[in-house]
């Protein structure tokens, strides 16, 4: 859903309560102004809820926070796993390349099922965008992403 849309829709913030809750995030060292902040996000929602159990591991970048994911959920350690990443396009295809990476990389590791991995990487047209974001003007995408993951362990233990 845009972010647009989802701004100030309370009725969507409504949370289940989970007994305990594992979270493994996986942050991209680049463009760490961004990254950070949706990490503080995510990890002030967290909080908010009660739940503590939270590890953060650092990777260089977004190509890298696939590899990251896939051994933490592989780990066993761990309900879920957040990526947070952020990719600005410039003026070569690398763009294309980092997104489709980081993309196909997380849909692969949902479609094995271990434990649901959340999309929290940024793909902007300019750095402005992901600022609005990231604790900006259009919310925090970090926080939407810790709130992705405790709906989506919650879901799966329905099926256990």
């Amino acid at each position: 859903m845009s972010t647009e849309l989802r701004n100030n829709d309370t009725a969507l913030h409504t949370l289940p309560k989970l007994n305990s809750l594992r979270v493994g995030i996986a942050v991209a060292e680049w463009n760490s102004h961004i990254t950070e902040a949706l990490l503080a996000g995510a990890l002030e929602l967290f909080a908010r809820e009660g739940y503590s159990e939270i590890e953060v591991h650092h990777v260089p970048g977004t190509v890298e926070l696939t590899f990251a994911a896939s051994r933490m959920a592989r780990s066993g350690r761990y309900d879920a796993v957040i990526v947070f990443g952020c990719v600005i396009r410039g003026g070569t295809p690398h763009f294309d390349y980092v997104c489709d990476s980081i993309t196909q990389g997380v849909a692969t590791l949902n479609a094995e099922g271990r434990v649901p991995v959340i999309f929290g990487v940024l793909t902007t047209d300019d750095e402005q965008q992901a600022i609005d974001r990231a604790g900006g003007a259009l919310g925090n995408k970090g926080t939407e992403a810790a709130e992705a993951a405790i709906k989506m362990c919650d879901f799966s233990c329905k099926f256990q």
